[in-house]
């Protein structure tokens, strides 16, 4: 697992209103290194004009130097439109180094109103950026362009897209013998002849659209190549995602590895609104130290960075490495329906368990269902935290109050879902769903004392609603100690995880009042529709680990991690970038609800973590992790 963590500076790049070239907007940048200096080119916008006969924003390209990656200054506009082939604007610079010069492939417009057969690559050769030497490239529509920092088999190299402005749009490579081929034009009429033999499929549908990224930065294990990755594209859901490729070294038309969407996805203000809004583009990659920097243009308007761990990035994308953050259980499902007589209650699915280390022992409450479809709570012991060494007979908690007896279809869902269990002091506090098949489900408490709860006595407190009854809430829990004096509980509205401080916990005259923004959902993201809690957050050192799911835009389950502020839990330091775990047994895609993971429960013992999640919302099922490293993995 890794995470992206933007620049605190963001946004970095930012439009100088007194300058027209650049008044409008500065984004879509490139950086290349010498001596110490880190040389940026981008994409600048001025203010509307009327320009060659037409009104529009001109895009120019300018350069600019710094050795903090944060302070950029000597801005100067650097490349301008000089040949018919360019005469409407030059957009979109990418950067690289190979000996002694500096290549900076750019997007070349030459009609007005743009279209495909006037969009294509150019390049501008430099050695100071001072002066340039430019030549038209494609004969044909392309973006995107960028070279290789170094030949591939004594060949220069270039990736770009095809085809760019008259979708669908192709990835593809281009070898050249000598400099000179780069800018031929015989050159490039036969390479597009046989365009399928130098395209590299990356697209998931049909709908999908690629556009190129940054210039491939080389690693050990091979090309990585960070580009644009549109999902629905010319749609009014469409989605603008960073994503990663990872290239052989020897033959970079070979894929040895990928992300499986976006690892990037417009979500903070100044990525939402601007020229453009909720857009993210990536045009530059270096690596600084055991990050990978990402250079980005945000909402076509300004440049930003965020950082990647290297290490963490590539382990994801190697064939065979996406599952390797948690390890399920050998024995799993743990807990399964149990159609023997007297077990009627749990005859039909038992799934999405809370757990609690007490005693020495794991006790496991778990949510069952018979053929009515009413939900109970019963309850599994282990001692190793994997194993299951006892199951209770008969239920521990059922229906008792008016807001979850079943009122709607005989056979349909109502009851107590989905438990969570939190102790403070000699005190374990059970937040439950609610759900009496008719109104909307609802977040209820109820308690028991330790003492109770480790003898089987189940003397549970008589349960009350947390939450208003005409809102759907769900996946809540108390955080297991006071902050400032005051009781924190987690739940799940309007599809992102808030959060709530109260002085006590009777809420028999009034239900939570307000709730705060803790984690919403990605767009375009694996958790890109709604997230819920898992399992109260556990403390660490470094803070609060929040395990929670998050449901993707085609309905699967995903399991997720966020580290929270010690002090102010409300405030996320860290959060994945990529799911923890995701539905691949059969236990998980095949089911009563297929292609779910969703935990209800943790526990640590010295440094692992056990989750324990529902599959499919058929059965009960579980996974371990080292604490230290996935802390490790939050805060690289």
């Amino acid at each position: 697992m890794f995470t992206v963590k933007r620049s605190i500076h963001n946004p970095i790049l930012v439009p100088m209103r007194h300058t027209p070239w650049e008044a409008a907007a500065t984004f879509n940048w490139s950086v290349a290194q010498k001596s110490g200096l880190l040389h940026a080119v981008y994409r600048a916008m001025s203010e509307r004009v009327y320009y060659e006969g037409v009104h529009l924003s001109l895009s120019t390209i300018g350069h600019a130097e710094s050795r903090d990656h944060v302070h950029f200054t000597n801005r100067e506009q650097l490349i301008m439109p000089e040949f018919e082939w360019e005469r409407f604007g030059c957009e979109d610079p990418r950067v690289t180094k190979l000996g002694n010069k500096f290549y900076i492939t750019y997007t070349a417009l030459s009609n007005f109103p743009y279209s495909a057969p006037g969009i294509r690559s150019a390049i501008a050769i430099t050695s100071d950026f001072r002066k340039v030497e430019k030549h038209l490239v494609t004969p044909f529509n392309s973006k995107g362009m960028s070279l290789f920092p170094e030949k591939i088999n004594g060949k220069f190299g270039a990736l770009l897209t095809v085809n760019t402005d008259s979708r669908p749009s192709h990835l593809a490579l281009a070898l050249f013998d000598k400099e000179a081929d780069i800018w031929s034009e015989d050159y490039w009429r036969g390479w597009y002849a046989e365009l399928p033999k130098h395209t590299i499929e990356v697209r998931r549908r049909d709908d999908d659209h690629i556009e190129g990224g940054a210039p491939p930065v080389k690693t050990k294990d091979g090309w990585l190549y960070i580009y644009s990755h549109i999902q629905h594209y010319a749609t009014s859901n469409v989605i603008f995602g960073i994503e990663a490729l990872l290239l052989d070294l020897a033959d970079p038309r070979k894929i040895i590895g990928h992300t499986h969407g976006p690892i990037l996805a417009a979500d903070e203000i100044y990525e939402r609104y601007g020229q453009v809004g909720n857009l993210i583009f990536p045009t530059g990659a270096i690596i600084k130290g055991k990050n990978l920097r990402i250079f980005y243009g945000a909402t076509d308007t300004t440049g930003c960075t965020a950082d990647i761990n290297l290490k963490g990035l590539i382990a994801y994308m190697k064939p065979g490495r996406r599952e390797e953050a948690l390890e399920r259980f050998a024995g799993n499902p743990i807990i399964s329906p149990n159609q023997n007589p007297g077990h009627e209650w749990e005859n039909r699915a038992t799934y999405n368990p809370a757990a609690i280390d007490i005693a020495g022992k794991v006790h496991i409450l778990y949510r069952a269902q018979g053929a009515d479809n009413t939900s109970v709570i019963g309850c599994a012991i282990s001692n190793d935290g994997i194993n299951i060494d006892e199951r209770l007979p008969e239920t521990v908690y059922l229906p008792q109050a008016e807001f979850e007896m079943k009122k709607g279809d005989p056979n349909g869902n109502s009851g107590c879902e989905d438990p969570r269990l939190s102790r403070i002091g000699n005190t374990i506090y059970m937040c439950y769903t609610a759900y009496d098949g008719v109104n909307p489900p609802k977040v209820a408490l109820t308690s028991i004392s330790a003492k109770d709860f480790t003898a089987h006595n189940w003397d549970w407190t008589k349960p009350v609603l947390v939450t208003p009854e005409s809102i759907d809430d769900k996946d809540a829990c108390l955080l297991p100690k006071k902050v400032k004096g005051k009781y924190l509980i987690f739940h799940r509205i309007e599809g992102l995880i808030s959060a709530d401080l109260v002085d006590n916990l009777d809420f028999k005259k009034k239900r939570l009042p307000n709730h705060i923004q803790v984690l919403s959902p990605r767009p375009g993201m694996w958790d890109s529709v709604r997230v819920g809690i898992a399992a109260p957050p556990i403390k660490t050192k470094y803070g609060w680990l929040l395990i929670y799911h998050g449901v993707s835009e085609h309905n699967t389950y995903r399991v997720g991690a966020a580290l929270l502020d010690k002090s102010d839990p409300t405030k996320i330091i860290a959060r994945g970038a990529v799911p923890l775990l995701e539905p691949s047994e059969k236990y998980e895609k095949e089911g009563f609800i297929p292609n779910v993971v969703f935990p209800c429960g943790a526990i640590v013992r010295k440094d692992t973590l056990y989750i324990y999640y529902g599959g499919a919302d058929t059965v009960t099922a579980g996974a371990t992790v080292k604490l230290s490293k996935l802390l490790k993995d939050l805060r690289d």
